[in-house]
């Protein structure tokens, strides 16, 4: 493909900024279109009280010194400019278990390891088996570790990703708190028993244990560099631009894609990044073969979440450095994801990091699984700053209930955290799928499934000539899979030897 070529990218989550970026550097006209006033998808963040919360991402692994998503990062020439902290190096993660177990995820296998073998120490054995096992599917992935080819990968040997994560652990021990232990941060990646892959849990935890980090005042600022990058390459990124249409040549391809606002753009390609399901929505279903998009509608996506974000009084609350799962109930990724009375039987907590004081904490953030089905009656109704819309009174209501819950249940580990709150701010499934557009409000998009994962692969070429899909659908989730997402549908337009041979620069 030749550069200079016109290339629209819908949607500026990550995975459309880095493959804007990545096409701008090689020379093609880039512009991403975004439909809401602020850009970045699950990298958007909000201002309560003079502070900062982020809305989907609170702390980013793989940023150590010559690790993948670092050197991803200074490839695209942003990593230098990140006002970033790190997290415990002894324990990056703590996991609290309803029976008084508790277990610290440590960065680097060392610490990981140790922090492991503390907690169980008649289990030493297994958690060295765990770890390798850990590493071994890693080097499945040759992307993962900036390699084009391996000896052996999971395009060639499907069986990798056949193997369910609960079950390959209890396989590696019969210490069910251990098993729990290491999957106790599966709201990173909404693990599910019976369902999501070993691989998923391997790719994701390995990154937090090489280098896990928080940023200073918020995620947004990787989504406001990756921008600025984009416009020093001569591409833009415009606000408020939603897509709704397009017009068509006579061989099927896309001459043009129409906003709401009546403003058209003309491209030789598109990328999306929306969620497969929106793009076959928003193209037509008839321009894609009835197979893909029957198969695309019919996939299910991972559990929404319920947010609440908690406002301190200044000097109330000291500072922590890790992240924690808390679960009080014996079931762990199978947890009950219906408001009932034992809702919520889950929390993640994580503190903001701030540029106003080390020693205290501003903010934090709290969050719960909770079904989008629960927000069926209001389901219709949209707001975002672009689209000011309503919501009822009830709607106010039942979020004020969740709220209180989910505040009991943090008093649990949290004691007298109520004395020190000035404020809750919260936001719900529909919230989140009005602001990044991914259907029922998942974070993580479509669910990977060990028995079923010919039906979850999504490959970036569609049955539309010139329309290319990227995000964290194509590979797996989070910053560093909707990065190297991006990585894959670049591909299809750069050469992929250069573009790893320049990454790799940074090891």
């Amino acid at each position: 493909m030749n550069s200079g070529q016109k290339i629209v990218v819908i949607g500026s989550g990550i995975g459309g900024l880095v493959s804007g970026l990545i096409l701008a550097k090689h020379g093609y006209h880039v512009q991403v279109l975004e439909k809401n006033h602020q850009i970045g998808g699950s990298l958007q963040v909000f201002s309560r009280d003079k502070k900062i919360f982020d809305t989907g991402v609170h702390y980013v692994g793989g940023l150590d010194k010559g690790e993948n998503l670092y050197q991803i990062f200074k490839y695209l020439e942003i990593f230098d400019d990140l006002e970033m902290k790190r997290l415990d190096a002894h324990a990056f993660d703590i996991v609290r278990l309803a029976n008084g177990v508790r277990v610290n995820h440590g960065i680097g296998y060392a610490n990981f390891k140790q922090e492991l073998k503390n907690s169980f120490p008649e289990n030493q054995e297994d958690v060295d088996r765990i770890a390798d096992q850990i590493q071994l599917y890693c080097t499945y992935f040759p992307l993962y570790n900036i390699e084009l080819e391996s000896e052996i990968n999971y395009v060639e040997h499907t069986e990798i990703l056949e193997v369910g994560a609960w079950e390959h652990l209890s396989t590696l021990t019969s210490n069910e708190d251990l098993i729990k232990a290491i999957l106790g941060s599966g709201p990173l990646y909404a693990g599910v028993k019976g369902v999501t892959p070993f691989y998923v849990v391997a790719l994701i935890l390995n990154s937090f244990i090489k280098g896990s980090y928080r940023f200073v005042n918020g995620g947004s600022q990787i989504a406001k560099l990756l921008m600025k990058r984009i416009a020093e390459n001569g591409g833009e990124v415009l606000r408020r631009k939603e897509v709704v249409s397009a017009n068509y040549q006579e061989d099927g391809t896309i001459r043009s894609v129409i906003c709401s606002d009546g403003s058209e753009f003309e491209c030789d390609f598109v990328i999306s990044n929306l969620h497969p399901k929106e793009t076959v929505r928003l193209f037509g279903r008839d321009r894609f073969r009835s197979a893909y998009a029957n198969r695309v509608n019919a996939l299910p996506n991972t559990i929404a979440s319920f947010m609440i974000y908690i406002s301190l009084h200044e000097n109330a609350l000291r500072y922590f450095n890790s992240n924690y799962y808390d679960y009080y109930t014996d079931e762990i990724w199978n947890e009950e994801f219906h408001f009932s009375e034992a809702w919520p039987q889950m929390t993640f907590t994580s503190a903001q990091v701030s540029k106003n004081t080390e020693e205290y904490a501003e903010s934090i953030s709290v969050m719960c699984y909770l079904d989008f089905n629960e927000f069926k009656s209001w389901q219709d109704s949209i707001r975002t700053i672009v689209k000011e819309g309503s919501r009822e009174e009830s709607y106010e209501q039942f979020k004020k209930i969740c709220e209180e819950r989910i505040l009991k249940r943090i008093e649990e580990r949290f004691p007298e955290i109520r004395s020190k709150i000035k404020n809750i701010y919260s936001s719900s499934p529909i919230t989140y799928r009005d602001y990044v557009s991914t259907p029922d409000g998942s974070m993580y998009g479509i669910q990977k499934d060990f028995k079923h994962t010919h039906k979850t692969q999504i490959n970036t070429k569609t049955h539309i000539p010139n329309l290319f899909l990227t995000g964290q659908n194509i590979v797996f989730h989070g910053i560093l899979g909707a990065t190297i997402g991006a990585l894959v549908t670049s591909f299809n337009f750069v050469d992929n030897k250069q573009v790893v041979e320049k990454i790799k620069m940074y090891d």
